[in-house]
């Protein structure tokens, strides 16, 4: 369930969507979700709903995304992972904080990139806020501070870094907790769609039909 956006901190939103989808065997971005939507326009509708003034979506099929009403921006850094991703998402937007999420959360909708934009919003020393689950960092669901966090960003890629959990150590971090776990639930297999609409989307039983 969405709500009516109201009036609070301007950011931005981004997809990245440019993943090999190996595990998947087909692109995760575009692939249908149990509620008949793309996953990608889910995490889309997500970022236009809580208020975000532009949204792009990073690396990946150009004309699908497209079709789904995204600003597509190719990935700067194609096929050298998040980090990359998330650099090329602070570039190609103008908002000081930026929410960078994943393109296969089935689950996810407006109340996610609204507290992780709060929770930046009221911490002026924050580099980042990023969701958690149990006790893992999700710094692909995260919303970051352009001006602080992307220089250093920047410097733990040219030092070699990939992996966003990794280049967290410099920045200073707001873990933001609590968030429906239902909704950072992410699909890497089509296994993992199946169980994740099992779970969240059973289908009801089927009726017995009365004998004719």
């Amino acid at each position: 369930m969405t709500s009516v956006p109201t009036r609070g901190p301007r950011f931005a939103g981004a997809i990245l969507a440019g993943g090999a989808s190996r595990r998947m065997g087909r692109d995760k971005a575009l692939v249908i979700g149990p509620d008949g939507r793309p996953l990608a326009e889910v995490g889309l509708t997500a970022l236009r709903d809580a208020g975000a003034v532009e949204v792009v979506a990073i690396g990946g099929d150009a004309s699908g995304l497209r079709a789904l009403g995204a600003l597509w921006v190719p990935d700067l850094h194609p096929g050298e992972g998040p980090l990359g991703g998330i650099l090329t998402a602070l570039h190609a937007t103008r908002s000081d904080l930026v929410v960078v999420m994943a393109c296969d959360m089935p689950g996810v909708d407006d109340r996610v990139p609204r507290a992780l934009v709060a929770a930046l919003a009221d911490d002026a020393a924050a580099d980042v806020a990023l969701a958690v689950v149990g006790p893992r960092d999700q710094p692909l669901t995260a919303c970051w501070r352009r001006s602080s966090a992307g220089p250093a960003l920047r410097a733990a890629y040219d030092a070699g870094e990939r992996a966003p959990r990794a280049a967290l150590g410099d920045l200073n971090v707001v873990r933001v907790r609590g968030l429906p776990v239902g909704q950072l639930l992410d699909v890497d297999s089509p296994e993992d769609l199946r169980r994740y609409a099992d779970r969240h989307h059973p289908r009801p039983p089927p009726t017995e039909q009365e004998p004719s």
